[in-house]
């Protein structure tokens, strides 16, 4: 699978803002059908900075994401409320899914 990993340092003026800002282009790639995941987090240490976990199940998918209507759209709208360019890892993983954490296992 492709494994991205992006940080985003939103505008202090929108940072509240940017999940309804990122709303229809994380709904429309969330409904690609070689998205795996694509999830939005806060950062607890700076509340303007978002990280962004997608993956794709292959080096198609994630050509056909970044090809998309929504793709483009975001290259023009999304911009406009950052702060910098958002910083990425880019990586292709031999897997298709999350594993456990075995080192902090649950145990009964």
């Amino acid at each position: 699978m492709i494994f991205i990993t992006a940080k985003f340092r939103v505008k202090d003026e929108h940072a509240d803002r940017w999940p309804d800002i990122a709303r229809e282009f994380t709904a429309a790639t969330r409904a690609e059908p070689g998205c795996l995941w694509f999830e939005w987090s806060r950062s607890l240490d700076d509340p303007a900075e978002y990280v962004l976990v997608e993956a794709f199940r292959d080096a198609d998918a994630g050509a056909r994401h970044v090809r998309s209507a929504h793709f483009r759209a975001a290259q023009e709208t999304l911009p406009r409320h950052l702060a910098e360019t958002p910083r990425i890892v880019n990586t292709v993983v031999d897997q298709d899914g999350w594993s456990q954490l075995g080192e902090l296992a649950v145990r009964d």
